[in-house]
């Protein structure tokens, strides 16, 4: 054989290699015979679309041949819509076959919408079918005579599938059964009374119709358990003698300041009279030196003055003298 036909054979035979390589990166050859042979039938047309628009056809095809085993009439251009709206599909056909099962009514879009929603539409469905236990935790409330009860509520929900896009969630479920509580056992006399009567809590909670808004419909409340708390009304009794004690001594330290401030204005006062006194005791001997130089007062008078004071001066001595004193107090003899 000629070298130039040899090059020329092995050429041929590599371009179909690489053709084949090609076809087989475009069109999954081996999930469209997947497909047909349970029953799916989808173009090639179809998969090679899927992967010019950057779509992995197995998260397709899959659910779509599970969804046809189950008897759901539902088509690749859905799931292909659903998957790039950014949805789980293979989680929307779990819980269509689930719902189908359970004969609960749910169209292929209110599944779509709930998943986009963001919530798990498949363990809503289980939920629906088999109730869930919610437990609260523990609540603290205070009773008219002032004792506080610490109570545990369980709560038994089942999802209600008409509700669950744009419903509240668990959170909301759990609050308004501590608001319940609250309510229950704010509104009692006596404690003695809610533990008397645990289902008083259960009944009032029923009552209000908590589950208004939300994707749950509760089916039972039962009191897990109830503690007796503190002495509530007693404390603030307590606080309030205290607050009142020490108002009273704040007041009592204001009045005492006042005297002392009182009491410091009047030695103030005092020492300025003193003052005012001395400075006029020393403007005396200036005067009787000018009565005495303008002849006003006369020498004579003026020892008359001083004898007069000193004969008064011996008699306060005198008196002083004369007045008895205290005995000094002995020490008891043991």
């Amino acid at each position: 054989m000629p070298e130039a036909t040899l090059i020329w054979i092995v050429f041929i035979i590599a371009l179909v290699v690489i053709a084949i390589s090609i076809f087989l990166s475009f069109v999954p050859l081996g999930l469209w015979i997947s497909a047909l042979a349970s029953g799916v039938h989808i173009s090639i047309g179809s998969l090679v679309g899927m992967k010019i628009r950057r779509v992995q056809p197995k998260r397709l095809v899959a659910p779509l041949i599970k969804a046809r085993k189950a008897g759901l009439d539902v088509t690749i251009n859905q799931l292909e819509t659903h998957l790039l709206a950014g949805g789980n599909v293979d989680r929307v056909i779990n819980a269509l076959i689930a719902a189908q099962r359970a004969n609960i009514d749910l169209p292929f879009e209110k599944a779509c919408a709930i998943d986009l929603a963001g919530r798990d539409v498949f363990q809503a469905v289980q939920m629906s079918v088999t109730p869930k236990v919610i437990e609260t935790p523990v609540v603290a409330a205070i009773a008219k005579d002032g004792i506080e009860l610490r109570a545990k509520a369980r709560v038994t929900v089942r999802t209600d599938i008409s509700r669950l896009v744009g419903g509240a969630g668990e959170e909301t479920v759990i609050a308004r059964v501590g608001e319940g509580i609250v309510t229950t056992v704010g509104s009692a006399d006596s404690h003695k009374a809610v533990l008397e009567n645990p289902d008083l809590i259960s009944r009032t909670v029923l009552a209000k119709g908590l589950d208004a808004g939300t994707a749950y419909e509760i089916l039972s409340i039962d009191i897990a358990d109830v503690d007796v708390g503190r002495n509530i009304g007693a404390q603030l009794m307590m606080d309030q003698a205290e607050a009142d004690r020490r108002i009273a001594q704040a007041k009592a330290e204001e009045r005492r300041a006042m005297a002392v401030a009182h009491e410091q204005e009047m030695k103030a006062s005092v020492q300025e009279m003193r003052a005012k006194v001395v400075e006029a005791e020393a403007e005396v001997p200036r005067a009787m030196a000018a009565a005495l130089r303008e002849g006003k007062l006369g020498v004579m008078d003026y020892y008359q003055m001083q004898n007069t004071i000193a004969d008064t001066t011996m008699r306060d001595s005198i008196a002083k003298a004369s007045q008895p004193q205290a005995a000094p107090v002995q020490p008891e003899k043991k």
